[in-house]
């Protein structure tokens, strides 16, 4: 194949939605280790937003998303495994999926199984990669076993209802928040043992009278084992509060603001609190690793365990009004990009 023209979503500068803008790219042949992709559906996600932003700041004229499914249109030297025409998804660096087709690293992009569509393959790699390192392998000392509460917080986006469903299968009690009763309601359908408003109650509070009596009968106190939080600086100090003695504190994103620095001292008060912070791309770091969570995922999306949920669909054209969209929480479950 000679050179071809892709429509891309690239922008020059840092800023809002409007700096989002669709351009011709020349897309050529995959050197090694590549392979070239033509996209059928892709993924929309919060660290979008953050790369557009400046939060996550990236060299300019940057190409913009990080998730798609589509058909290996070319396979590069050294590429074993995936070949021309393969049904194909994937999540990971580097950005530049907002786009017909493209040249990338093949290290992290996966067969995807012939039951699982492009649509659901694009809307699932990311989010469902981090709801399977969160859950799987992202844990408090000692691990979580069958009956542990865990405090989920945005339950209802496309990571949260994953994990609703996919703590529900592991036996687990997710405790999840979200911002609206319907946000809340949906959760609760995916999985959610318990689910709490926010916006309307103190979940601090709420998650000691829900986890009190189960915890006294274990010996414990009111609380949690593990905190998995996306949202940031609005959730973080209630948190720290609903976390067990040797608790996990798991931050995993961001959305309403980066949270501000804090002393370390004040982890010892509350119980020994451990923190991390984490990211999927460390995760998936090698290919063995990659398809060794993919494969978890693909298994549980096709028993029927967990439903990818994909509540908003974009043409290309209107990627600016996705992003407004995305950043205003206006979104439940998985939004794509359709091609």
């Amino acid at each position: 194949m000679s050179n071809t023209l892709s429509k891309t979503v690239q922008i020059d500068k840092n800023g809002g939605p409007e700096e989002l803008k669709i351009v011709e790219l020349e897309v050529g042949e995959p050197g090694p280790g590549q392979i070239r992709i033509k996209h059928h559906a892709i993924g929309l996600n919060f660290i979008d937003v953050y790369q557009r932003s400046g939060v996550y700041a990236l060299p300019m004229p940057l190409t913009m998303g990080m998730e798609g499914a589509g058909v290996v249109e070319a396979v590069g030297e050294g590429v074993t495994h995936l070949k021309v025409g393969d049904r194909a998804a994937y999540a990971g660096n580097p950005p530049g999926s907002y786009c017909e087709r493209r040249v990338m690293p093949a290290m992290t992009v996966c067969k995807l199984p012939d039951n699982i569509s492009f649509e659901t393959g694009a809307a699932m790699m990311l989010k469902g990669l981090t709801a399977q390192y969160l859950l799987r392998r992202t844990l408090p000392q000692g691990g979580l076993q069958a009956g542990d509460f865990v405090l989920f917080h945005a339950a209802a986006g496309g990571v949260g209802l994953i994990a609703c469903q996919w703590a529900k299968a592991l036996g687990l009690q997710l405790i999840g928040t979200a911002g609206s009763d319907a946000k809340c309601q949906l959760a609760k359908e995916h999985g959610a043992a318990y689910v709490i408003n926010y916006n309307t109650e103190d979940f601090a509070a709420r998650v000691k009278e829900i986890t009190a009596a189960d915890n006294a009968k274990k010996g414990l106190k009111p609380g949690v084992k593990v905190v998995y939080d996306s949202v940031g600086k609005d959730t973080w100090d209630k948190s720290l509060d609903c976390l067990l003695p040797f608790g996990l504190m798991a931050s995993f994103g961001n959305a309403s603001g980066v949270v501000p620095p804090f002393a370390p001292g004040s982890l010892g008060a509350k119980g020994s609190i451990y923190v991390t912070r984490q990211t999927l791309f460390s995760h998936i770091s090698s290919r063995e690793a990659t398809q060794a969570m993919a494969d978890e995922l693909f298994a549980v999306v096709t028993s029927g365990a967990v439903k990818i949920r994909i509540d908003q669909r974009y043409p290309l054209a209107d990627v600016q009004q996705a992003h407004r969209d995305l950043e205003a929480r206006q979104t439940t479950g998985c939004s794509i990009i359709t091609l």
